[in-house]
């Protein structure tokens, strides 16, 4: 793979909600223009976590554009085409997933999902931080792997070891 490519990541989620929101704002903003990122669902809430909006802008992660969708979005004609696919929650991962144009490759990167904490604000919006910083982590490991380098099996690898980072939920499958 060029090393100059841009790659399309799209981070999958049931309720694009929360998790896969911060994880697209944090590939935009951490992909230095060599990766995007996208996110949805797979039932979509409608709606962006407000803890998740706030921690993003408190932070000057970019929220314009960001809403929550449906996956469906980017299996229908005319979606940008991804290379990669990430569930980041457990149930997603065990959904069937659509059929990806251009077959990307494909791994569960699940966490802990934050908007299940309860509490006052603080211990709120410490558990979004923790999401985003697990998420921010395997953001880096992942553009810091030598793509012009890898065959496909390797890269394979990589990508679903980068999964089995700090903070993994507890489901060790890939996505589909």
């Amino acid at each position: 793979m060029p090393a100059d490519r841009v790659f399309n990541v799209l981070f999958l989620c049931t309720g694009n909600s929360a998790r896969s929101i911060l994880a697209e704002s944090a590939m935009n903003k951490l992909g230095g223009g060599r990766f995007r990122g996208f996110s949805a669902g797979s039932f979509p809430k409608g709606a962006i976590n407000p803890d998740a909006l706030r921690l993003l802008e408190r932070i000057g992660y970019p929220t314009e554009g960001l809403h929550s969708k449906s996956w469906e979005a980017f299996s229908a004609p005319g979606a940008p085409q991804m290379n990669f696919v990430f569930t980041v929650c457990d149930d997603a991962a065990g959904e069937t997933c659509p059929v990806w144009p251009g077959h990307p490759m494909t791994a569960h990167w699940g966490i802990e999902d934050p908007s299940h904490v309860e509490g006052n604000d603080i211990e709120r919006e410490r558990a979004f931080v923790t999401a985003l910083r697990y998420l921010e982590n395997r953001i880096k490991l992942f553009m810091a792997l030598p793509f012009d380098r890898l065959d496909a099996m390797a890269l394979k690898a990589h990508v679903r070891e980068i999964g089995q980072a700090e903070g993994a939920s507890s489901r060790r499958g890939d996505a589909a």
